[in-house]
């Protein structure tokens, strides 16, 4: 069973990243214990489910356990095990510290008894830094604002609950991988409640932050992320099922599926009558791609809407010994930094003489 508890009925009153990222209290056995209100979305070839919303909902529940005069702004996690979206999760909250100006959280997700992920946050107390401050910031980059009526964004009931809209990677045909950028706009879908609060909207950033993330090492490297072959669909990036869903698409609905160039490229010689196997030889297939850790230092935390366009720019400044790294800042439309994050992943290539 995905729940605990029988989920109620859609709250109507909220917007969708609401809904899937609710929280149930069980107070009667432990005020800091929470779980899933809803099912986990398990995205397609993945090994379990969207770590978007573990990362989102151990921030949810932390939140509910501070201060409301304190606000996030960092927040460190770490994937432990892939989780089972047949289970419910249970998140324990431990109340570390709570101080004047800061309090520190620490979350476990468990699936019976075992911790699959985790998670140390730090809040601080709204305008505690004092009247004068040390302040600098990275500005976004000029780039074409977000289509309104454009969706690049696959889910099996049809739509995810945040939209996204892929735009041209920079420095696309650099043969140095570091200095590519990947971007794209993302918001949350409808209107995020009032009765949410300022907390709605971080969790539903923290969610959106993983979209594409890892993915980013995959792109710049133009890496094949698609499995030809159903049995080692369990452990590819992206699975057999999935391609087939995109050969049936043109080329412009491939380019608002967030679907890279140079994969494209390589769906058109398999509709032109290639064998996937021999399209999939003639680049590195990836064989493995997971997330390790994620974190996220959050950045002006209270004037900004998740429900509005929010663009990210990723880039990665090392991948080796089957891992790498990839930064990622979140701007709002009007330029205004939001938050930082990096995370790890592991990043393994098929290999043609071995099993993985």
């Amino acid at each position: 069973m995905a729940t605990l508890i029988r989920p109620p009925p859609i709250d109507q009153s909220q917007s969708e990243i609401e809904n899937v990222l609710e929280l149930t209290q069980l107070s009667d056995i432990d005020p800091d214990l929470f779980t899933n209100t809803r099912p986990l979305w398990h995205p397609p070839g993945a090994r379990g489910i969207f770590g978007g919303a573990a990362i989102a909902q151990t921030l949810a529940a932390a939140q509910k356990t501070v201060d409301p005069e304190f606000t996030v702004h960092s927040m460190h996690c770490y994937f432990v095990l892939a989780g089972n979206s047949e289970i419910p999760l249970i998140y324990h909250v431990e109340r570390v510290r709570s101080g004047k100006s800061y309090a520190t959280r620490t979350v476990q997700a468990r699936q019976r008894g075992k911790v699959i992920f985790t998670t140390t946050m730090s809040f601080v107390r709204q305008n505690s830094g004092g009247a004068k401050k040390v302040e600098h910031v990275v500005l976004m980059a000029d780039v074409p604002g977000p289509e309104e009526d454009s969706d690049s964004e696959m889910h099996p009931s049809g739509h995810s609950p945040f939209q996204s809209q892929r735009l041209a990677t920079e420095n696309e045909d650099s043969d140095k991988p570091h200095t590519k950028k990947c971007r794209q706009w993302v918001k949350a879908r409808g209107r995020i409640s009032p009765a949410g609060g300022h907390e709605a909207h971080l969790s539903a950033i923290a969610y959106m932050s993983d979209s594409y993330f890892i993915g980013t090492v995959a792109r710049v490297h133009k890496l094949w992320r698609y499995s030809s072959q159903r049995k080692s669909a369990a452990k590819s990036s992206i699975g057999e099922d999935v391609l087939k869903t995109l050969l049936e698409m043109d080329d412009a609905e491939l380019k608002r599926q967030s679907v890279s160039d140079a994969d494209i490229k390589r769906i058109q010689r398999i509709k032109n009558g290639e064998d996937p196997k021999k399209v999939a030889d003639d680049v590195p297939e990836i064989g493995m791609m997971v997330s390790l850790d994620h974190t996220i230092y959050f950045h002006n935390p209270r004037t900004f809407r998740a429900d509005e366009w929010i663009f990210t720019e990723t880039e990665t400044p090392w991948a080796g010994d089957g891992r790498g790294l990839v930064f990622q800042r979140m701007y709002t439309k009007d330029g205004t930094l939001i938050a930082t994050c990096v995370q790890e992943g592991l990043i393994r290539l098929k290999q043609n003489d071995s099993k993985l």
